[in-house]
């Protein structure tokens, strides 16, 4: 969540940039033409050729307000290539500006009235498109008066108006409805062309969010997935397919020369070949993938492939096939339970009967025996079915250790030297299913006491609770003295239904691993580490303090 939360930042700002951009693009064009304007204004109150056209009254003042304009213009177009300057004030100042020269033109000059109203129209337009509304209200009211104003100044000390003066005032009144309906017209169409920018920015925000999160999904999926064009170049892949092509080098985009096998894959699914998805070997460390392949588009020629890891295919399978088993086991569990309970009901009370002969005793013996183990058996299939969700809490696990041996040696009646336990003095924190821990602990100590003994030799089990370094974490160890688990081995005795013993089950260790993975612990045969067996339990590490102390039994 962080990583995306870090993009949609990132978009907003981007987001914000491109508008604030585009903004002051237009900001700029504006006062490009009001440079434009200013060298109008100067060329035609200074320019020869046009002297005669245009009635200057105070020829200095107005010569002198064009200059001005004009160097104030390119004032005004400088600052606009800066960012760091608020683009309402430039805007305000900038009208401002148009409209004083422009008042002040008019009030000194006769012959340019409608050149100079038809610039500043202009003016009015471009400031109501880049202003809020109350700025814009202020000077489109402000831009109205002026024609009018101007005109009663220039009637100002005359005796008659004729014709000529009521069409003057007639054409002011209209510059100044048409500055009003100017200004509120493209402020109007600013404001609808800022919502439809936003719009616009905000979808595609929204749409470079949903990439990126494409991309991420893509990326993170545990299956290899490449996309490659008609050609057979690699036009992207995310890293489980990186990692099962054997990591190649970031230069390498023709799949041909990564994985000539899987080419020649692609070629025979384009080709219609029912062969195309079977199992294939990358040749990089045994990888043995399943390929699947489907078709982008018709037009471009990409075809999109997806590389399943045959082990993890499998492992999926047989952890379904453990849970559909296990759910069939456990309903003919609890219809075998009851018969046999009565037959070992009925076997005890034969075997309490004194008239008994010592050979019928001993068959009524091995009766209850095999109940016993067939018992033992439905357990560790109702187990399966019936686990329950772990409820972890801070456990102390030298304390634990000694008392579960204590317990386990009283319950059955062993002796001190075939279980003991090794714990230091001090504490040890671990986060762990009180319960659920006592299970696998239980099963792996059984297995040490029936199966860690030498030929005729008594068993000899050891518990340990340990931390593995000094900032490592704790650790639960069963080691026995017995011959251990052979090499060939290693890599089965966690799979369920494996047993090397004619008595036994293979469910106890394939339950021990799934309670510890329950608790977010592992279960791990240590090769080597004693003479004999050694399991190792790993668990997650508590928060509270870890106290060292020294190992005593």
């Amino acid at each position: 969540m962080a990583v995306i939360d870090e993009s949609d930042d990132e978009l907003g700002q981007q987001e914000d940039r491109s508008g604030d951009q585009a903004m002051h693009r237009e900001l700029y064009f504006f006062a490009l033409f009001r440079l434009l304007e200013g060298s109008m204004l100067v060329f035609m109150l200074l320019g020869p050729s046009v002297l005669g056209t245009v009635e200057l009254a105070w020829p200095m003042l107005a010569r002198g307000a064009a200059m001005v304009y004009l160097v104030v213009g390119l004032a005004l177009l400088i600052v606009a290539t800066q960012t760091r300057w608020s683009m309402t004030w430039q805007v305000a100042m900038g009208l401002l500006l148009d409209l004083c020269v422009a008042a002040l033109i008019l009030r000194t000059s006769s012959g340019a009235d409608t050149a100079i109203s038809m610039l500043l129209l202009v003016n009015v337009g471009a400031a109501a498109l880049l202003l809020p509304w109350r700025p814009t209200a202020m000077f489109a009211s402000l831009s109205a008066a002026l024609p009018v104003a101007g005109y009663f100044l220039q009637q100002f000390g005359r005796t008659s108006a004729d014709s000529h003066a009521e069409h003057s005032l007639a054409e002011a009144t209209m510059f100044s409805i048409s500055y009003a309906s100017v200004a509120l017209l493209t402020h109007l169409l600013g404001r609808q062309m800022r919502e439809q920018a936003q719009l616009v920015a905000q979808r595609g925000a929204d749409l470079a969010s949903l990439s990126q999160l494409n991309e991420l999904i893509i990326r993170r999926m545990r299956i290899g997935v490449l996309v490659v064009d008609a050609a057979g170049g690699l036009q992207l892949n995310n890293e489980a397919a990186w990692n099962l092509l054997g990591q190649p080098s970031p230069s390498l985009r023709d799949l041909n020369t990564l994985s000539p096998a899987l080419m020649e894959r692609l070629q025979q699914w384009l080709q219609g070949s029912i062969s195309a998805t079977e199992p294939l070997d990358l040749g990089y460390d045994n990888t043995e993938v399943l390929p699947r392949f489907a078709r982008l588009h018709q037009g471009d020629g990409l075809v999109l492939i997806f590389l399943d890891d045959a082990a993890l295919v499998s492992r999926r399978a047989e952890a379904l096939t453990v849970s559909s088993l296990g759910r069939l086991s456990a309903s003919i569990a609890h219809e075998v339970r009851n018969p046999l309970a009565a037959i070992s009901y009925a076997a005890q009370l034969l075997g309490e009967s004194p008239d008994l002969h010592s050979t019928d005793k001993r068959l009524t013996e091995i009766i209850l025996s095999h109940c016993q183990r067939m018992n033992g058996i439905i357990e560790n299939v109702l187990s399966l079915s019936r686990r329950e969700v772990s409820r972890p809490e801070q456990l102390e696990l030298m304390q634990w250790v000694r008392q579960f041996v204590d317990e386990y040696k009283a319950a059955h009646m062993l002796d001190v030297a075939q279980l003991r336990a090794e714990s230091g003095t001090g504490r040890l924190y671990a986060i762990v299913d009180p319960a659920q821990l006592h299970q696998a602990v239980t099963v792996l100590v059984q297995n040490a006491l029936d199966y860690g003994r030498q030929p005729g030799q008594p068993p000899t089990v050891t518990l340990i609770a340990r931390q593995a370094g000094e900032f490592g974490p704790p650790l639960i160890e069963v080691t026995d003295a017995g011959p251990g688990i052979p090499a060939a081995q290693h890599a089965s005795i966690f799979e369920p239904f494996f047993t090397t013993h004619e008595h036994g089950t293979g469910l106890g260790l394939y339950i021990a691993r799934q309670l510890c993975e329950a608790n977010q612990a592992s279960l791990e045969y240590v090769a080597g580490a004693t003479s004999g067996a050694c399991f190792r339990i790993t668990l997650a590490r508590s928060r509270a303090l870890t106290q060292s102390g020294g190992m005593g039994s």
